[in-house]
């Protein structure tokens, strides 16, 4: 019992206060900069000319994301609108996912491909444990039991796979490409670099936690299966 609460105090740890802290972050440096010209569409404008890629930038309800498939990054309407720290390093982000793509960059390309394949197993998975309770009085099959199994586990299992996948796409676009970006550009001064470095940095642990919070869940869900 000790170990269980120990293990959810650990668990709100890793995954709840990398969340708070870039809340933080990001709402700290969200103030319009008097020393940046542009907006983020403005910004992220000037870099897709730049560097002569061939995405175009909308604004969006949902997050912050760029689209490899459609060849879009999509801003959200803060960061679109506003000039602040905050809007530039995102745009300086994004747009380094865009120059993986523009690059043919390995681990994006699987990651994309990945994600594009875990969609359909998991409504495989999930049509497999609706149908169980249906199908265990009907065939008396041990065999139901693996389908179980295995759907339960691709159910748990493939979050794990795409946020661990997820972290070396992420950690290149911010330190490979949208520092040095924001760097050589001289588009920030050197305080405001470092600050630009936190908000990724801020933002990184946040796909850190939600890998640890996808290996917890698996770890707890193997273990209930063992106890069974």
């Amino acid at each position: 019992m000790i170990f269980l609460i120990i293990a959810f105090v650990v668990l709100f740890i890793v995954t709840s206060l990398p969340s708070l802290w870039t809340k933080h972050i990001l709402n700290k440096y969200s103030a319009p900069h008097p020393d940046i010209p542009g907006n983020g569409h403005q910004f992220a404008e000037h870099l897709i000319n730049k560097f002569q890629l061939a995405i175009r930038v909308e604004e969006t309800p949902d997050g912050d994301h760029y689209d490899p498939i459609n060849k879009i990054v999509r801003l959200s309407s803060g960061n679109y609108h506003s000039n602040s720290l905050t809007a530039i390093t995102t745009v300086a982000h994004e747009i380094g996912h865009a120059l993986q793509d523009q690059a043919d960059y390995e681990p994006l390309k699987q990651r994309t491909q990945l994600i594009g394949r875990a969609q359909w197993m998991q409504k495989m998975s999930g049509i497999a444990l609706m149908a169980t309770p249906v199908l265990i009085p009907l065939l008396h099959t041990p065999m139901i039991g693996l389908v179980t199994f295995a759907a339960g586990f691709i159910g748990m299992g493939i979050p794990v796979i795409i946020h661990l996948s997820t972290l070396p796409v992420e950690f290149d676009a911010s330190y490979q490409r949208a520092l040095p970006l924001l760097k050589e550009g001289d588009y920030l001064n050197k305080k405001d670099l470092k600050i630009s470095r936190k908000i990724l940095t801020a933002c990184a642990m946040t796909y850190v936690a939600a890998s640890l919070s996808s290996l917890f869940n698996l770890w707890k869900w193997l273990s209930a299966i063992k106890r069974h």
